[in-house]
C-alpha cells in the first residue's frame, strides 16, 4: 500500500517559524458596514488572475468594496493597493473610494474590477508584512510579463529566477527548463531560458518569502519599477510620457527616464484642457530659470487622470496624515474638489508598527491553536497563510501552521481560542496561562488582607526588599544554574572564563539565599503570621539588613571581578564561534528574558537598590526608632561598597550597552572600542530626495551613525553612514524646511536635515548632540577614524543602491539576505524603532537603579474581573509571571511609549490605589496593595515612560556622595 505523499502545510512552505506569542490586535478585519439598498454582484480579479465576487449594496461607496477585498485578503497594509478598471472612453482609472459606485460603474454586472499596487514605496523594506510583499511581487511579475517593467536581459532572466525559484523551489535542470517552456514570465522568455536556469541553479534553500524579497530588491533598482507611462508631447511636439513617483513627477522619452521634478522643487500641478502645467519655485543658481513647464496631452481626459494620481501620490509619501477636505463654497465653486482619501504612508506604517510593538513580547507563552485566513495562490498551488493581526518583518512568516478555514466575503472571521471577558480576543497578556481563577482576588480578601497585615510604610519598604530578592535571586540563577548548565562542561568555553564567573556567582548566589530566607522569616513575624510576633518586636527590618550586609562586606573582592567577567566573556566569543553560537542561543531562551551581560552585572546593580531602600527607611524613622539606628549603620556599611564599585560600574555599564548594540548592528567591526561612549539611540526621520524616510540613528561621544532595519531574519540595523562630531554645528531648521520639529546636522563632509517626532524628541537630540559635539572637541578622534575603516565595505554596498543598474549590482542583490540565527525582538533598539521613540544613557542608568517586582492586580480596559499577576519591572519592560516561583516569565509589556496616570471618574475604575497604562488606543489597569506601593511603582514605570534630562550624564559620573 502506498503511503499518501506528506503535504506541507502554507506557513512551512512559505519557511515560517512557530508562533512565538499572541497579537494584542484584533485578529483580521471587520467587514465594512453595509448600506441599505438593492445589491449587485461586483467582479474583483486579483493578482494571481483569480476572479472573486462580492454582493454589495450599489448604494455602497468605492471604498466599502476596497475594504471588503482587504477583508478578504486580510491585507493590513491594504493603502498600498487600489481597484482600477476601464471605463467608457476606455480609459484605465482608479475606483474613487468617495464616490458611490453606481456613479462610476456603468454597467457594474459587466466591469471587472482589477485589485492592483497603485503605491510604490521607495524600499520595499517599509513593506512590513509578508502577505504585502508576496502581493507586490505579484505585481512585478505581471508587470513583466506585460513589458511594462522594461529592463535590459540580465536583470529579466535574474527577475525570473526568483519567480521560479518561489513556485517549483530549488533547482533542477529538467525540471526547470520544462517549466520555463510551459510558462511565459517576459516577452522573448525562450532566447533566455539557459541565463535563467544559470540565475536560478544559485537560488538553492531560498523559501519563497526570501524569493519574494529578491525579487523587489532587482526590481526596485529599475528605471520602470512602479512606472505608470502616460502619452504626452512638450511644447515642440515631441513625444514624451509623462509619470510619477515617490520622488515626483517623471518624465520618460520612450523607456529612458531624461528629467525629475522633485517635489520639493514643485510649486503647483494644475491642468487646463488637454495642458498638463507644473509650476516650478524659484532657483537662485540657475539664471535660466522656467517658472512653468507645459505638457500637451491626449485630452482634458487623460489630464485630469494623471492629475489625480499626482495629487494621490504627493498626499500618500509626502503629508503626516489624511489631508481634511476643504468647506464647499456657497455660492460658487471653483476648481476640482477632489482629495486623497486614505492613510498616508506614514500613517500605514505607524500603524503596523503599532500592532507589532505589542508582539514584541519575546516569550513563548502557550502554542495557541491559530486558524489562517487564505489568499489564492499562484505560486504552487498551495493556500498562502497569514496570520491575522500578526506582522512579520522577516522573509519567513511568524505564524504556525494550521488549516485555512477562515469565512471570507464579508462574514465572520474565524476566531482564536480562548476570549477575554468581553468576548475580545486575549492578549499576550491574557493568554490561558495566565486565565486562571485562582488567581482572582475578591473585595471580601482585600478587606480581610487590610485588617491582618501591617499597614505601617517601615513594612512596605522592607516587602519592597522581599519581592525584589526574589527577583535577584531568580536571576542569579539565570548564570550559576541554567548557565553554567550550558556551559560548564562545553570545551568551547575556556577554563578562564568558567573560572571567573563561576567562582565569583556561586559565594553570592549562597549568601543571598540565606539573606532571602532570613527576609522571609522577618516578614512572617511582622505579618502575624506566627505567634512569635507576642515574644518580641519584629517589625523591623535594619537589624536583618546591618547583619548580613556586613556579612556581604568580604565578599566584595568577588563583585570587583564582575566587570572582568564581562570583559572575558565577550574575549572568549571572539576568539571561539561555538561559544559564540552557544551564548547567542542561550540568550534566546525563555530563562534568559534580558541580555546575559545586564545578568553579569546584576550584582553590582543590587547594591544601588540596598542603598535605595535603607535611604527610605532612614528618611521615615525618626532617630528615636528602635530600628533606625542598625538602618544608619547598614547605610554606611553599604555606601562605602557602592563608592569603591562606583567607577566601575559605570565603565561597565557603557562597555555592556556597546556589546548590545553591537549585536543590533550590521556593518560595525570597532564599535567597541575603550574610549567610546554611548549617549542616545532612537528614531529620526531623515529628509532626502524621496522624502521623510525612518532612521534609526545612534549617538556617541565621537560619531553619530544613521541605520534602517534591515528585512533579514535577524532584523538587525544596517549601517547607511556616520556623522564624525568634530566640527559638527546643529540649528533648527523646521521653517526652512516646512517639516514639524526638523533640524540640520552640518558636518565636514555633508550635511543631513531630521525631524523628530514631537517637540520633546527634537530638545532630547538637539541637546545631546550638542554636548556629544562638545565631548569630541575634548577628544583626539581616533574613535571615529576606526569607526570610519570599519565602514569602507559597507558604505561600498549602499553606494551600489544607487539609481544606475548594471549587473554587478544585480547579482549583488542575491546575497543581502544574510542567514543568521534568529534574533530577540523586544531589545530597546526594537522598541524604540517601532515606537518612534528614543533612550539615552541617562535612560538606561536611571532604569537598572529603579527595578521593582512584586504582586499586583491586572485589569483591562473592556473586562470585569482583576487578575492576580506576579509583575518585574526591569529593561523598560514590565515581565508578567504566576507566582514568583516560575522559572521564566510568560509574558512582557515594553513601556518606551507608553503614559502612566491615574484613571479618571469616567472610567469607573472604583477602587484605591491604580494606576493606568496606555499607548494609543492600548489601556491596562494595575492595582496596587498600599499606597507606597502604588507610588513606587508609578516612580519606576514614569522612569521608563518619561526620558531624563541629558544634564544627568555628566553628573551620575562623579562619585555619589555616601
Amino acid at each position: 500500500m502506498v503511503e499518501p505523499e506528506h503535504r506541507a502545510s502554507a506557513a512551512q512552505r512559505l519557511g515560517a517559524q512557530e508562533t512565538l506569542g499572541i497579537s494584542t490586535l484584533d485578529p483580521g478585519h471587520r467587514p465594512p458596514t453595509m448600506p441599505p439598498g438593492r445589491h449587485v454582484s461586483i467582479k474583483i480579479r486579483m493578482l494571481d488572475d483569480t476572479e472573486e465576487v462580492f454582493d454589495v449594496s450599489q448604494r455602497a461607496s468605492g471604498k466599502v468594496v476596497f475594504d471588503l477585498v482587504c477583508t478578504h485578503l486580510n491585507l493590513v497594509e491594504g493603502d498600498y493597493f487600489s481597484l482600477e478598471y476601464q471605463d467608457h472612453h476606455k480609459m484605465m482609472v482608479w475606483l474613487d473610494l468617495l464616490k458611490p459606485i453606481v456613479k462610476q460603474l456603468r454597467r457594474p454586472k459587466h466591469t471587472v474590477l482589477r485589485f492592483v499596487v497603485k503605491f510604490f514605496p521607495p524600499d520595499h523594506t517599509q513593506l512590513l508584512e509578508e502577505l504585502t510583499r508576496y502581493l507586490f511581487a505579484l505585481q512585478v511579475k505581471h508587470d513583466l510579463a506585460c513589458g511594462r517593467l522594461a529592463c535590459n536581459d540580465s536583470s529579466a532572466a535574474l527577475l525570473v529566477s526568483h519567480i521560479i525559484q518561489s513556485e517549483i523551489g530549488d533547482f533542477e535542470e529538467s525540471q526547470s527548463r520544462q517549466h520555463l517552456l510551459n510558462n511565459s514570465y517576459i516577452p522573448d522568455q525562450v532566447a533566455l531560458i539557459d541565463r535563467i536556469m544559470e540565475f536560478h541553479s544559485k537560488n538553492v534553500g531560498q523559501t519563497p518569502a526570501e524569493s519574494d524579497y529578491q525579487l523587489l530588491e532587482v526590481a526596485r533598482r529599475l528605471e520602470l519599477y512602479g512606472v505608470r507611462l502616460h502619452p504626452a508631447k512638450d511644447r515642440e511636439g515631441s513625444k514624451l510620457s509623462l509619470a510619477v513617483a515617490h520622488t515626483g513627477v517623471l518624465v520618460f522619452q520612450g523607456h529612458t527616464k531624461i528629467n525629475a521634478f522633485n517635489w520639493s522643487k514643485v510649486r503647483k500641478l494644475s491642468f487646463k484642457r488637454k495642458r498638463f502645467l507644473i509650476k516650478l519655485r524659484p532657483d537662485l543658481n540657475q539664471s535660466s530659470y522656467q517658472d512653468t513647464l507645459e505638457f500637451l496631452m491626449g485630452s482634458r481626459d487623460c489630464c485630469k487622470v494623471f492629475w489625480k494620481i499626482c495629487v494621490e501620490y504627493h498626499a500618500f509619501f509626502r503629508l503626516f496624515e489624511e489631508p481634511k477636505p476643504k468647506p464647499k463654497p456657497v455660492l460658487f465653486t471653483r476648481g476640482s474638489s477632489f482629495r486623497f482619501s486614505g492613510r498616508t504612508q506614514k500613517q500605514v506604517i505607524d500603524y503596523v508598527k503599532d500592532s507589532e510593538a505589542l508582539f514584541l513580547a519575546d516569550v513563548k507563552p502557550a502554542r495557541l491553536s491559530i486558524l489562517l485566513f487564505s489568499y489564492p495562490s499562484a505560486r504552487t498551488g498551495l493556500i498562502l497563510a497569514h496570520l491575522p493581526g500578526v506582522v512579520s518583518n522577516s522573509p519567513h512568516l511568524s505564524a504556525s501552521s494550521g488549516n485555512s478555514q477562515g469565512m471570507v466575503n464579508g462574514q465572520k472571521p474565524v476566531e482564536l481560542c480562548g476570549h477575554s471577558p468581553d468576548g475580545r480576543q486575549p492578549s499576550p497578556l491574557t493568554s490561558p496561562l495566565l486565565n486562571d481563577a485562582g488567581s482572582v482576588r475578591t473585595d471580601d480578601e482585600d478587606e480581610v488582607r487590610r485588617k491582618r497585615f501591617p499597614t505601617d510604610k517601615a513594612y512596605f519598604i522592607a516587602k519592597e526588599l522581599l519581592t525584589t530578592e526574589r527577583t535577584y535571586l531568580k536571576d542569579l540563577e539565570v548564570v550559576t544554574v541554567s548557565f553554567q548548565n550550558l556551559v560548564g562542561k562545553d570545551e568551547a568555553a575556556p577554563d578562564s572564563l568558567k573560572s571567573i564567573i563561576f567562582s565569583n556567582f556561586d559565594p553570592l548566589y549562597k549568601f543571598h539565599s540565606g539573606f532571602l530566607r532570613e527576609v522571609e522569616q522577618r516578614l512572617a513575624l511582622w505579618e502575624g503570621r506566627s505567634n512569635a510576633h507576642i515574644k518580641g518586636d519584629y517589625q523591623r527590618i535594619g537589624d536583618v539588613m546591618l547583619k548580613n550586609l556586613q556579612g556581604l562586606k568580604p565578599l566584595t573582592a568577588h563583585l570587583q571581578k564582575h566587570s572582568e567577567a564581562l570583559v572575558e566573556l565577550e574575549k572568549a566569543c571572539r576568539g571561539s564561534r561555538r561559544l559564540e553560537v552557544l551564548v547567542r542561543d542561550f540568550e534566546l531562551q525563555k530563562v534568559c528574558y534580558i541580555p546575559l551581560n545586564v545578568f553579569i552585572l546584576r550584582p553590582l546593580h543590587r547594591l544601588l537598590h540596598y542603598k535605595q531602600i535603607l535611604e527610605r527607611l532612614c528618611k521615615h524613622y525618626p532617630p528615636t526608632h528602635v530600628d533606625f539606628r542598625d538602618c544608619r549603620a547598614a547605610l554606611a556599611d553599604v555606601s562605602e561598597v557602592v563608592a569603591q564599585l562606583h567607577g566601575s560600574m559605570i565603565k561597565m555599564e557603557n562597555f555592556q550597552k556597546l556589546l548590545e548594540l553591537k549585536k543590533d548592528l550590521i556593518g560595525i567591526d570597532s564599535l567597541v572600542t575603550p574610549e567610546r561612549e554611548f549617549i542616545r539611540l532612537g528614531c529620526l526621520s531623515k529628509l532626502s530626495g524621496k522624502g521623510l524616510q525612518q532612521r534609526m540613528f545612534f549617538l556617541f561621544n565621537d560619531v553619530l551613525l544613521y541605520t534602517s532595519r534591515g528585512m533579514t531574519a535577524t532584523n538587525q540595523f544596517k549601517v547607511h553612514g556616520q556623522l564624525p562630531l568634530h566640527d559638527m554645528t546643529i540649528r533648527e531648521s523646521e521653517d526652512e524646511w516646512g517639516v514639524p520639529h526638523a533640524f540640520t546636522l552640518v558636518g565636514q563632509r555633508q550635511s543631513v536635515v531630521v525631524a523628530a517626532s514631537s517637540l520633546s524628541e527634537m530638545e532630547k537630540w538637539m541637546e545631546d548632540i550638542k554636548m556629544a559635539i562638545d565631548l569630541a572637541e575634548t577628544s583626539n578622534g581616533h574613535t571615529a577614524d576606526l569607526l570610519a575603516r570599519s565602514l569602507t565595505d559597507n558604505k561600498a554596498e549602499w553606494d551600489s543602491c544607487a539609481e544606475t543598474e548594471s549587473e554587478d549590482d544585480l547579482m549583488a542583490s542575491r546575497t543581502s539576505l544574510e542567514r543568521q540565527a534568529p534574533h530577540r525582538g523586544n531589545t530597546t533598539v526594537h522598541v524604540c524603532w517601532h515606537r518612534n521613540t528614543s533612550v539615552s544613557m541617562v535612560d538606561f542608568s536611571i532604569a537598572v537603579e529603579n527595578q521593582l517586582s512584586g504582586n499586583l492586580l491586572r485589569k483591562f480596559k473592556n473586562s470585569n474581573g482583576w487578575q492576580k499577576l506576579w509583575v518585574v519591572f526591569t529593561n523598560f519592560s514590565l515581565f508578567f509571571y504566576k507566582t514568583h516561583q516560575d522559572d521564566y516569565p510568560l509574558a512582557s509589556l515594553p513601556l518606551l511609549g507608553y503614559s502612566v496616570t491615574i484613571p479618571t471618574e469616567s472610567e469607573n475604575i472604583h477602587k484605591d490605589y491604580v494606576f493606568k497604562l496606555h499607548f494609543k488606543s492600548h489601556v491596562y489597569y494595575f492595582r496596587s496593595e498600599s499606597e507606597y506601593t502604588f507610588e513606587r511603582w508609578m516612580e519606576v514605570i514614569r522612569s521608563a515612560t518619561v526620558s531624563a534630562s541629558s544634564t544627568r550624564i555628566l553628573s551620575r559620573k562623579e562619585p555619589h556622595p555616601y
